[in-house]
């Protein structure tokens, strides 16, 4: 095979266009500056973003909104380190991304040089695995392994540190061919007797109960849960992580479960004798207290990651593998013994979906409206309104997310993307930016909050650069207010630094940047204001100053089971 002699740089970009990369986010530094050079003539696509945290968001932004593993870039010493909240948000909620930070160049690390960080030391327990690259002959064997280990098994994040005399070096550039990890190993298929088994507890279960995970949109597995669910006829869940892998108006689609869940969820949960769990993680806010988490059931639990079986909720029966290649395995099982055994308990089955929609009917989801406020339900209601449950929409953490998880409907995968597991301050912005280069063709919603929003501001220049029509939608009480909400609830209403009565005009702050921005207070405008947003060709920034003091429920207080529900705000005891 032919070969040419290609500086670290360009070899570095040529393994990246094998692996269809196309688009990087990222910001140059001093070690950085030969993989810009190289840049400048090539034809993947560099977004600048204004903060190198902010690529790391983007970077799964587009991972999260394609199923592709997204790519950012930064410089050594802070560069790398401003990455670091980006690759442990991958890590927890298990997203594909690459990320390429410079070092110093090989003979100066540990002299304390300018800019030096211990970049790979630093990312180590940060990271699904990471590199660090001295001899230009590893570099393109260390790109697509780390591709290939950001991608497959369970997703997360890789980084690749490479030195700048590596990327200055000169060497004959050969394609890698074959990836071969002896150490590296990936559970893919399901033991099948194991699938077998599940099959027969399924059709033994009189109230089984589907859980299904951000595992399921990772694995492109939706159509086959979709399958599954209608072939058992179980009403099933979707976590936070999850939302969108069965389409929210599918009718055995309940809710979320969980600490912000619905009562109908959680009650499912609670009450189940058989929970089929399938690429999730029974996590602390989805369980409540583990120990009171459905305490009548056997658990079947698919994951293609085993060190997640049985690590918080012990499973009866386990099955490691891909859950697109299990479902499919075990739908078959469950066509074969159908005929003997769908039939047992079709009657005890009949009373468990009239138990579901009792629940359902007793405590609904609703989003409330007033005449003299706008309510933060009603903003999400509106939203929905406007995506139609196609819309892609992008959040930080805290009470905006949950109304949203609530309240805003997902009817495909990629369409809701949000920091679950480390819950990042800032995410929403920059991770609609990447979702939005990722999807041309969608209407990208960044709904944020207050607090959230003014940690992301500088990538408002990024995307008016690029001209991208991001709807930012700003849910405004004025405080942080999730904190505010527990501080409220569980200290004595002592509300302690979470007033954020200090908020840019967004008018002038957007029309800095050359777009639109509007503030909107009054409930009667708040359809035509979203409209007019949604209209826009461009990027809009809508201000939507909401009820301060409201509060999300349903709500499990820490430490409760999640049957214990506070489903409405505490009511004045009558004298």
């Amino acid at each position: 095979m032919s070969s040419n002699l290609l500086s670290g740089a360009k070899i570095l970009l040529n393994c990246l266009a094998r692996e269809n990369v196309e688009c990087i986010f990222g910001y140059p530094g001093g070690v950085t500056l030969p993989l810009y050079d190289a840049l400048y003539d090539h034809t993947i696509k560099h977004v600048l973003v204004r903060h190198e945290e902010n690529a790391a968001f983007a970077a799964q932004g587009y991972a999260r909104a394609t199923g592709k593993v997204g790519v950012c870039c930064a410089t050594s010493g802070p560069g790398a380190t401003n990455l670091v909240t980006g690759l442990v948000d991958a890590m927890m909620d298990s997203i594909p991304i690459v990320a390429l930070t410079g070092q110093v160049s090989t003979k100066l690390i540990g002299s304390d040089a300018f800019q030096e960080a211990d970049t790979f030391g630093i990312t180590r327990p940060a990271t699904k695995h990471n590199f660090l690259v001295k001899n230009i002959a590893d570099l393109p064997q260390v790109i697509h392994e780390a591709f290939y280990i950001a991608a497959t098994g369970r997703p997360g994040p890789v980084l690749v540190d490479v030195t700048k005399d590596v990327f200055q070096a000169q060497a004959h550039y050969s394609p890698v061919t074959e990836i071969h990890l002896p150490g590296y190993k990936v559970y893919s298929e399901g033991h099948g007797g194991q699938i077998r088994r599940a099959a027969q507890m399924i059709w033994e279960a009189e109230r089984p109960f589907v859980y299904a995970g951000g595992g399921v949109i990772a694995g492109n597995a939706s159509r086959e849960l979709v399958s599954l669910v209608e072939q058992i006829d179980a009403p099933a869940v979707c976590t936070l992580m999850g939302l969108g892998a069965i389409p929210a108006e599918h009718k055995n689609f309940i809710s979320m479960p969980g600490m912000h869940g619905s009562y109908a969820a959680n009650m499912g949960m609670t009450h189940t004798d058989l929970i089929i769990a399938l690429g999730v993680r029974f996590d602390d806010r989805v369980t409540g207290r583990l120990a009171a988490f459905a305490p009548h059931a056997k658990v079947i639990h698919v994951d293609v990651d085993p060190a997640e079986i049985s690590k918080n909720r012990a499973a009866d029966l386990p099955i490691v593998g891909d859950v697109k290649r299990v479902l499919p395995k075990l739908s078959a099982e469950l066509q074969s013994l159908a005929g003997e055994m769908k039939a047992k308990n079709a009657a005890a089955r009949q009373a468990w979906w009239r138990q579901i929609r009792d629940w359902r009917e007793e405590h609904p989801l609703t989003a409330e409206r007033s005449e003299t406020e706008i309510k933060p339900q009603h903003l999400m209601a509106e939203i929905d309104r406007l995506s139609g449950g196609r819309a892609i929409v992008a959040s930080d953490v805290g009470q905006h997310q949950m109304w949203a998880a609530q309240l805003v409907r997902f009817n495909e995968p990629r369409l809701w993307i949000n920091s679950g597991g480390l819950g990042s301050m800032g995410f929403g912005l920059p991770a609609a930016i990447g979702a939005q280069f990722a999807r041309p063709d969608k209407l990208v919603f960044a709904v944020v909050g207050d607090g959230g929003f003014q940690m992301s501001i500088p990538e408002l220049a990024t995307i008016a650069y690029y001209g991208l029509p991001i709807k930012i939608v700003v849910m405004n009480n004025g405080y942080l207010g999730m904190v505010r909400q527990w501080q409220e609830l569980f200290y004595n209403n002592r509300l302690s630094q979470v007033e954020l009565s200090c908020f840019p005009d967004v008018e002038k702050l957007a029309g800095a940047y050359g777009f639109t921005g509007r503030t909107v207070d009054d409930v009667r405008e708040l359809a035509k204001a979203l409209e007019e947003a949604v209209g826009d060709a461009g990027p809009y920034l809508l201000n939507v100053k909401v009820s301060p003091f409201e509060n999300v429920f349903p709500m499990v207080p820490a430490g409760g089971a999640i049957n214990e529900m506070v489903l409405r705000p505490p009511q004045p005891v009558e004298a």
